[in-house]
């Protein structure tokens, strides 16, 4: 008997294969695969709703900043005007030990008189206006003192009863801002782990040589890392990723400068810091995306911690206006 030809065969087994596939989907699912099922972990919050939330939180942490301050200007106040009503009671004070002194003088030179029990009567008429003068004086300088006290009484009850509310208000304020930070760090981690892996990572560990491609001319990983970055920061400036005729990656497509200032010049504290919290991004994802190593601020850090690197002369060649991101 002749062999089948191989094109009948190959039909028939086809048609063997689709009917073993018909069975098994008609099939009741297993115990085991049915339970792992239902045990799986619930779905992954969206990304998007993971910003937002973070957008949300972000912005509660900046109100109890403003409250938390408003509050500190409202107690220093309190305790200038507490301040000023403890200088005006030292004035009335001083004045006060002044008028006495001049009665006292008085009293002695009336001493020296005699002492006469009735002042009005048994002293001539200049002596008896000055008395009469300095004792009016006198009293009116005690009620002014005591005027003051009074004044200093009150503002320094208020400014303690002021102050004791501030410092409950303040622990209340920044209890709010430890729990909101505390979820903001949560949605970062949670953000954190939604940074994908980049391509052509070997079983090894090591990473696959990529080519650049696109109009970019740029290799996959490094333009997966650049939209990462892109997604996660807020750039005040341009990014730029292939430049032919240089030493480095940039050539090969594997690099990206992200820029902190116009170009040449030094970034603001603000623009400095974002510039910081980026290269801590970037050897933070290190690993999933494949980065070589970050320059930022005449610092190399390939994974095992910041060395400084040698002045090469301008604030664009030390990078103190760009972090650089190497791949492999």
């Amino acid at each position: 008997m002749a062999a089948p030809s191989p094109a009948p065969l190959a039909i028939s087994l086809v048609t063997g294969l689709v009917t073993v596939l018909a069975t098994l989907a008609v099939l009741p699912a297993a115990p085991a695969l049915a339970g792992a099922r239902t045990a799986a972990a619930a779905p992954k919050p969206e990304e998007s709703e993971l910003r937002a939330q973070l957008k949300q939180l972000n912005t509660k942490v900046d109100k109890l900043i403003e409250q938390y301050n408003l509050k500190r200007v409202e107690l220093a106040k309190a305790q200038e005007a507490a301040s000023a009503a403890k200088e005006r009671l030292a004035a009335a004070e001083r004045t006060l030990a002044a008028s006495e002194q001049r009665v006292a003088e008085l009293a002695r030179l009336r001493y020296q008189n005699g002492n006469p029990p009735v002042p009005g009567f048994m002293l001539d008429g200049a002596s008896a206006a000055v008395l009469g003068q300095l004792i009016t004086e006198q009293e009116a300088l005690v009620q002014g003192v005591a005027k003051a006290r009074d004044e200093k009484k009150k503002a320094a009850a208020e400014a303690q009863a002021l102050a004791t509310r501030i410092r409950g208000d303040a622990a209340t304020v920044a209890e709010q801002r430890k729990k909101a930070e505390d979820v903001i760090d949560d949605i970062k981690e949670k953000l954190a782990d939604l940074v994908p892996y980049g391509t052509g990572r070997n079983s090894d560990g090591s990473w696959a040589p990529e080519l650049p491609s696109g109009t970019d001319n740029i290799t996959p990983r490094t333009r997966l890392m650049r939209a990462q970055v892109e997604k996660n920061f807020a750039l005040p400036f341009s990014v730029g990723c292939f430049r032919a005729g240089s030493s480095g990656e940039h050539p090969l497509g594997r690099a990206c400068d992200f820029m902190m200032s116009s170009g040449g010049t030094m970034p603001t504290a603000a623009d400095s810091a974002l510039g910081d919290r980026i290269a801590a991004w970037a050897l933070q994802n290190q690993d999933k995306l494949g980065i070589k190593y970050v320059i930022w601020k005449q610092r190399i850090n390939s994974g095992s911690g910041w060395r400084a690197m040698s002045d090469r002369g301008s604030v664009t060649e030390n990078h103190y206006d760009h972090v650089h991101i190497s791949m492999n």
